[in-house]
């Protein structure tokens, strides 16, 4: 009995030793790793948030139509959109927590860069957004408020000033780069020539004291050594796709593309009137077209893109308008995925002189940018300078805004995402033809989206408020948010 009643002392002992240990000793497997590296999270970071090829944004742009759908893009119909980069956020997020743990500053600025350029995508589309209360459900916050959106801005110009200086060009290396495969330089000067787009991006608020955006401008621009900016098409911001990898250019191999959008007729008359031969690469010729010239410009139309579908559909059919050029089906590397680009830089600085915001020459720039873009479609040199030299080309001051924005709109065909439509909705140019019979919206182009049904599920009061704060009529697309109001 004595010898059963010490047994039972020394197996509660043990249980009782057992049971004081720390329970998350027992949640934690030590063959698995508590850390990611954060380049793991980057490479999903960069595709999803740089991917610049949207066939949504070209069709809101003018530059293609689809003939065989009603698209709510082309016809500015759509109504809400999703706040589904906030997903994204909470990788780039977790990539800055990895960053500290692994101790490198440079993955800490990246993740700046793109926290910025996240909230300058979504406040873009809406307005006021949730920010400084956006990351704190872990917290318990599920229902944070709405920043006004010169707040919005104003933090994001901390965050690329933050991303600017903590950036070491010779610091610790970052991997998982597909954009500039661990150039610190390069993506030193893509974070201060997105500065300067976004900077751009408010030129309606140009008298805002808050903002004080062309001194801001004027002093990334005016000090390279602390603000290096893109010097070349060698610093794009790009990703590039290969058979290879199985990273295959989005259109490859997929027939419905070149039946399905034709060039925009507004879009391919400005190019054969400008006599561009960036066309020849952008198009194929039109069924009416002789197969004897292919570079003839007589051999290009295009649909208009607020014409109803069946008169689209019936001048398709009778031989008018062109397809994409079929390379961008059948080669799986037809283009990079240019996000910001050398010559969209150009055309911002030609605007920021044109503006009196830099002390500089817009005609100067204003070619540089030209150039850029034909680079881009390794026209010949001969061409360029012929295309350079017509006077309806060459840049005048009473109408350089017009042809700074025109030649940055031909200049984005298929890259760059929305740019070319927000451009057009901060200047009215090129201007985007409504008067077709087709656009859904009465009021023509739209000016935003609606915000997302979720928020009304789960964040009503607080949307409410942000609806309230800015637009007295309610929330509807053609609302005009503050950074676009004269």
């Amino acid at each position: 009995m004595q010898f059963k009643t010490s047994y039972l002392l020394l197996v509660f002992g043990l249980l009782l030793l057992v049971s004081c240990q720390d329970y998350d000793e027992f949640q934690n497997d030590p063959n698995r790793t508590t850390q990611a590296n954060p380049g793991l999270l980057l490479t999903n970071i960069e595709v999803s948030t740089l991917n610049s090829i949207d066939l949504n944004a070209s069709m809101a742009s003018r530059h293609l139509v689809n003939v065989n759908l009603v698209e709510d893009s082309q016809y500015y119909g759509w109504d809400r959109a999703s706040f589904g980069f906030y997903n994204t956020l909470r990788q780039v997020k977790k990539m800055e927590e990895e960053a500290v743990n692994f101790q490198n500053q440079n993955f800490t600025a990246i993740a700046r860069f793109f926290e910025a350029f996240i909230y300058e995508q979504i406040t873009r589309q809406f307005g006021d957004i949730p920010q400084s209360e956006a990351m704190l459900a872990e917290s318990g916050n599920f229902q944070p408020v709405y920043d006004p959106q010169e707040q919005v801005y104003l933090r994001i110009f901390e965050l690329l000033e933050e991303a600017n200086s903590l950036l070491e060009v010779t610091g610790p290396a970052i991997n998982g780069d597909v954009v500039f495969n661990n150039d610190l330089l390069k993506w030193k000067k893509f974070i201060n020539s997105f500065h300067l787009r976004v900077l751009m991006s408010l030129s309606v608020r140009e008298d805002d004291p808050n903002l004080n955006l062309p001194s801001r401008f004027n002093t990334i621009y005016s000090n390279a050594g602390v603000y290096p900016i893109m010097e070349s098409t060698d610093d794009n911001a790009f990703y590039s796709y290969s058979e290879e990898t199985g990273n295959v250019y989005p259109f490859w191999r997929n027939a419905s593309i070149t039946t399905s959008y034709i060039l925009e007729e507004t879009f391919v008359e400005r190019l054969k009137t400008f006599s561009d031969p960036r066309l020849f690469e952008m198009a194929s010729p039109d069924s009416n077209s002789s197969d004897d010239d292919p570079l003839s410009f007589d051999s290009y139309s295009g649909l208009l893109g607020s014409a109803p579908l069946n008169a689209n559909v019936a001048r398709l059919t009778s031989g008018e308008g062109s397809s994409l050029n079929s390379r961008y089906v059948e080669d799986a590397e037809a283009e990079v995925n240019l996000s910001l680009g050398f010559a969209e830089l150009n055309f911002i600085l030609a605007e920021a002189a044109h503006r009196n915001w830099i002390p500089a020459d817009a005609d100067g720039f204003y070619e540089a940018g030209i150039r850029a873009s034909m680079d881009y479609y390794d026209i010949d040199a001969n061409l360029v300078d012929n295309y350079l030299a017509q006077p309806i080309i060459t840049y005048q001051t009473s109408t350089g805004l017009e042809q700074i924005l025109t030649q940055k709109h031909t200049a984005m065909f298929l890259n760059s995402g929305w740019e070319p439509f927000y451009d057009n909705r901060r200047t009215g140019f090129p201007e985007f033809n409504v008067d077709g019979g087709g656009i859904i919206n009465e009021e023509g182009v739209p000016k935003r989206w609606m915000y997302p049904f979720s928020e009304i599920n789960q964040n009503v009061d607080n949307l409410q408020q942000a609806i309230q704060r800015q637009f007295p009529l309610g929330d509807n697309v053609n609302a005009v948010m503050w950074s676009i109001q004269n």
